[in-house]
C-alpha cells in the first residue's frame, strides 16, 4: 500500500487496497497494471492531494456553508450552490509544489495527449455505483493544461448531480475525496464493453462483448448499435455474433487548439467498413481471454471497458458487475407443498385462498373476498370478481391476455395457460397461486408467501430513488387512480379507455341512434377525469379507444353494428375506425374536451396507426374539434405496427410530440404470432432479436428527431432486462403496471448509475 505523502503515484505502485487514496478507477487501473494486463500507462493525482488543496486554500468552511440546509430536490437552489462551489475551486490557486509534481509526471509519461479522468473514493463500490458523476477530459496536451484539467476534475465533484447522489446515498460531502488518473490517450480504432457474465440472465458461463468503431462514447451515449458477440467462457468458443452496421463513429479529428490534440467528434466510417464485423474471431477470443483473466484475478464477474489501437487491445477500466440478478431470486426456499398445476407466470406475487371455478360471468357472485378465481378465460365482465380474488388462474391466454393485464394492474397474482384448471381443481380446495413462477401449489405454501413478502419489502425501498428516465404507470380502472397516484410515479403513460367503455356497457352507436350521445360522452369523461384529478399536474396519456370488432360486439347493441372478422387483432381497429366513423369519434373527442376544461394534464395517444395518411387524418379530425397540439396539449402515437418502425420519420413529419412503443402488438406483428396463442406462447417473446432491434431503432429515431419516446407494452413489466436496455438506449420514459413500479424504479436507477447519468 502507498503511504508516502506524494501528490502523484504511478499505476504500477497502487492496487485495490488503495481505494481511499486513488479512488475506484485509479485502484482498478493500478490493479490491472500490476497483474500485467495491458492498460495504457499513467499516474494518479491522489485524493489526499485534493484534500490538501482544499485545506491550503481554506475552502472547507465555504463548502460547509454552501451545503448546509441544501434541499437537493430544489433544482434551482442545488444548481446555484453547485455553480458557486465549482467557481471557488477553479479560481483557487494551485499550490506550486502540487503543480510541479503533476508536470514532472506528465513529462515522464511522454508529454503526448492524455486522458484526465475523475476517480471518486466512493466510486465503483457495490453499494455506491456513482461512476460518471464527475468530469473527464480527453486529448489534453501540455503540462499546464494537464494541471488545469486536474483542478477542473476536483471542481466537478460538486456538479449538482454529484451532490444529489451523495446526499441521497448518505455520504458526507467533505469526506468523499477525488483522485485524478492521468493516462496516455488511446485513439481507439475500435472499442467497447465486455461483461464476464451474461448481464441479462446473469449466466456465469458466458462472456458478452459489444464493439463499435471509434471511441467508446458511441456505445455509452446510445447513439450507435454495437456488434454483439457471445462467448463460452471456459472454451472461448464463439456462441453467436450479431453485426450492426455503423456509418459514423466518435473519434479524434485533426487540428489543435493548444489544449487538445484535435477534438473528438462524430465522423463517417469508411464505406468499406460500415457493414463489416468489427472484431475478427481471433480478436474476439483474445479479448474474451483477457476478460476471463481479469475475472479470475478479482474473483468476481467484471464490467470491462476496452479499446483497440495499433493492433493491440487495452483495458481502460474494470469494475465489479453490480446489477447481477439473484440466481435463486424466483425460487424461494425448499418448497414442501406439491405443485398441482403449472402455466405461464402472468402477474407476480403469491396469493392463497379457496378455489372458486367460474364457468359463466353470471356466476361471479360465488367469488368472495380472498378466494382464488379459476376460469377458462376472463373478460371485462369478470373485473369485479377479479378485484375480490387473492389469485387468478385461467386455462387459456398468454402474458398479454385480459386476465394478465388486469391482474397486473390490480396487483393480484395470476397464472394463465393452466390446462384443465377448471376441471382439475376441486371447488373449495385451498391452493397457493404463485404468479412469479407460474405454479399452483397445494394448500398454503409458506415458503413462497415468505419469499413474496421479502420481495415486497426489498422493492418498497426504491420508492425514494430519483431517475432521469421517467417512470409512468399503465392504468385502466378509475377506482385505482387515487391509490396508484400516491406511488412514486411521474404520471400515467397509458390510460386504456376500453375498461371505462366496458363499464358503460353499451355500444356508442346505440347511444347515437337512441338520440342520447351526450350520455356516452358524460360517462367516458367521468372515467377519464378520475385519473386526471388523481395525478394532476402529472401527465395522463390517454390512448384513444382501441376495441377490436369482437370486443365491440360484446357491448349492448354491438352485434348489430360489428362485422364478424376472422382475425380482429389485425382488423378494423385503431386509427382507421376514427376516420371511417367520425360521428362515433366525435363522442370521444367531446369527452376529452370536457375533461380538459378542468384538467390540462390530459394528453392523447393514437393507437394502431398503419400509415402516415391515417395519422394525418386523425390529427385533422382532432383539430376540427379544437384539439390542437400546443404547450399544454401533447399528441402521441403508438408504435406497434412494423410500418411505424420502418418509416417512423414519415410519421413524425406529420407532427407529433411523442411516441410510445406498444410491445405487445409490435411483438406479435414482427414475429407473426397471435399473442393469445397457447401453442406459440413460448415463442412469443419481446426479447427476440428482431423485436429488440425494432425497439432500438424506434428509440434511436425518436432521439434523433427530438421527440418523446416511451414504452407502454408489457415487456418492461415482465422482463427487467428489457428495461435495462431501454435505459441504455436512451428512452425518455418507461410505463409499467402498478405491481412493477418499485422494482422498475430500482432497475432504472441502477442502470442510470452504471451509465453515469443523473436526475436533472
Amino acid at each position: 500500500m502507498i503511504t508516502l505523502g506524494r501528490s502523484v503515484v504511478w499505476f504500477k505502485d497502487v492496487g485495490r487496497e488503495d481505494l481511499g487514496l486513488v479512488g475506484g478507477k485509479g485502484a482498478n487501473l493500478g490493479e490491472l497494471t500490476r497483474a500485467s494486463i495491458p492498460v495504457p500507462p499513467g499516474f494518479v493525482v491522489t485524493a489526499d492531494t485534493y484534500f490538501h488543496f482544499l485545506r491550503l486554500n481554506a475552502l472547507e468552511p465555504m463548502l460547509k456553508k454552501e451545503l448546509f440546509g441544501l434541499d437537493v430536490h430544489d433544482s434551482r437552489a442545488l444548481n446555484d450552490r453547485a455553480a458557486r462551489i465549482r467557481k471557488r475551486i477553479l479560481d483557487a490557486p494551485m499550490p506550486g509544489h502540487i503543480a510541479d509534481e503533476i508536470k514532472a509526471a506528465y513529462r515522464e509519461l511522454g508529454e503526448g495527449a492524455v486522458a484526465v479522468r475523475s476517480s471518486a473514493t466512493a466510486e465503483d463500490l457495490p453499494e455506491a455505483s456513482f461512476a460518471g458523476q464527475q468530469s473527464t477530459f480527453l486529448n489534453v496536451v501540455g503540462a499546464d493544461n494537464v494541471v488545469r484539467a486536474v483542478q477542473a476534475c476536483w471542481a466537478s465533484l460538486f456538479e449538482g448531480r454529484a451532490i444529489f447522489y451523495r446526499e441521497e446515498a448518505g455520504y458526507d460531502h467533505l469526506k468523499v475525496g477525488l483522485a485524478v488518473p492521468v493516462q496516455r490517450m488511446v485513439q481507439s480504432e475500435k472499442s467497447g464493453v465486455m461483461f464476464t457474465v451474461e448481464p441479462i440472465t446473469s449466466d456465469p458461463s458466458q462472456i458478452t462483448i459489444e464493439a463499435v468503431y471509434g471511441l467508446g462514447e458511441g456505445i455509452v451515449s446510445g447513439e450507435i448499435s454495437p456488434d454483439l458477440y457471445m462467448v463460452q467462457k471456459e472454451s472461448l468458443q464463439i456462441i453467436s455474433t450479431r453485426v450492426a452496421p455503423q456509418d459514423r463513429m466518435f473519434a479524434q479529428t485533426s487540428g489543435s487548439d493548444g489544449a487538445h490534440e484535435g477534438a473528438n467528434s462524430w465522423i463517417s466510417v469508411p464505406e468499406n467498413l460500415r457493414d463489416v464485423q468489427k472484431l475478427t474471431e481471433a480478436e474476439i477470443r483474445q479479448l474474451a481471454r483477457m476478460g476471463r483473466d481479469v475475472e479470475q484475478h478479482y474473483g468476481s464477474p467484471q464490467d470491462i471497458e476496452w479499446a483497440y489501437e495499433g493492433g493491440k487491445f487495452y483495458l481502460t477500466q474494470a469494475r465489479p458487475v453490480t446489477t447481477m440478478r439473484e440466481q435463486d431470486d424466483d425460487k424461494g426456499e425448499d418448497e414442501p407443498s406439491p405443485v398441482l398445476l403449472s402455466g405461464q407466470p402472468a402477474s407476480p406475487g403469491v396469493g392463497v385462498g379457496l378455489v372458486r371455478v367460474v364457468k359463466d360471468p353470471h356466476e361471479l357472485d360465488i367469488v368472495k373476498q380472498g378466494d382464488i378465481l379459476v376460469a377458462e378465460m376472463t373478460t371485462p365482465d369478470f373485473v369485479p370478481a377479479m378485484k375480490r380474488a387473492a389469485g387468478i388462474i385461467t386455462e387459456r391466454g398468454g402474458r398479454t391476455c385480459h386476465a394478465a393485464i388486469v391482474s397486473r394492474e390490480l396487483g393480484i397474482p395470476c397464472v394463465v395457460g393452466v390446462h384443465s384448471a377448471t376441471t382439475s381443481l376441486a371447488v373449495g380446495r385451498q391452493v397457493t397461486v404463485d404468479g412469479s413462477n407460474g405454479n399452483v401449489y397445494d394448500g398454503r405454501a409458506e415458503a413462497r408467501l415468505a419469499w413474496a413478502e421479502r420481495q415486497k419489502e426489498r422493492y418498497a425501498k426504491s420508492a425514494s430513488l430519483k431517475t432521469t428516465t421517467r417512470l409512468y404507470v399503465n392504468l385502466a380502472e378509475p377506482e385505482l387512480a387515487e391509490r396508484v397516484a400516491q406511488r412514486s410515479v411521474d404520471g400515467v403513460g397509458l390510460l386504456r379507455a376500453e375498461f371505462i367503455v366496458a363499464q358503460i356497457g353499451t355500444h356508442p352507436r346505440t347511444f347515437i341512434e337512441e338520440g342520447r350521445p351526450q350520455d356516452y360522452t358524460r360517462e367516458l369523461a367521468k372515467g377519464i377525469s378520475e385519473f386526471c384529478r388523481a395525478f394532476a399536474p402529472r401527465p395522463v396519456v390517454y390512448r384513444l379507444t382501441d376495441f377490436k370488432t369482437n370486443e365491440y360486439a360484446n357491448l349492448k347493441g354491438g352485434a348489430k353494428y360489428e362485422a364478424n372478422e376472422e382475425n380482429p387483432m389485425i382488423g378494423y381497429r385503431g386509427a382507421s375506425r376514427y376516420i371511417r366513423e367520425p360521428d362515433i369519434f366525435k363522442l370521444e373527442i367531446d369527452a376529452i374536451k370536457q375533461v380538459r376544461r378542468e384538467y390540462t394534464n390530459l394528453y392523447v395517444m393514437v393507437p394502431f396507426v398503419r400509415t402516415p395518411a391515417e395519422l394525418k387524418g386523425v390529427k385533422q379530425l382532432l383539430a376540427e374539434h379544437g384539439l390542437v397540439r400546443g404547450d399544454d396539449f401533447k399528441l402521441w402515437m403508438m408504435v406497434e405496427v412494423p410500418s411505424n418502425v420502418i418509416i417512423l420519420d414519415r410519421f413524425i413529419e406529420v407532427g407529433i410530440d411523442g411516441i410510445s412503443i406498444g410491445s405487445n402488438d409490435l411483438t406479435q406483428l414482427v414475429l407473426g404470432i397471435d399473442r393469445d396463442s397457447e401453442a406459440l406462447s413460448e415463442t412469443f417473446d419481446e426479447r427476440d432479436a428482431a423485436v429488440m432491434t425494432a425497439i432500438q431503432t424506434v428509440v434511436a429515431t425518436a432521439k434523433r428527431r427530438g421527440i418523446t419516446v416511451s414504452i407502454c407494452g408489457q415487456a418492461p413489466s415482465v422482463y427487467p432486462e428489457v428495461t435495462e436496455k431501454l435505459v441504455e438506449w436512451g428512452i425518455t420514459s418507461v410505463s409499467v403496471s402498478p405491481d412493477m413500479i418499485d422494482r422498475t424504479r430500482e432497475i432504472i436507477a441502477n442502470a442510470e448509475a452504471k451509465l453515469g447519468r443523473a436526475p436533472k
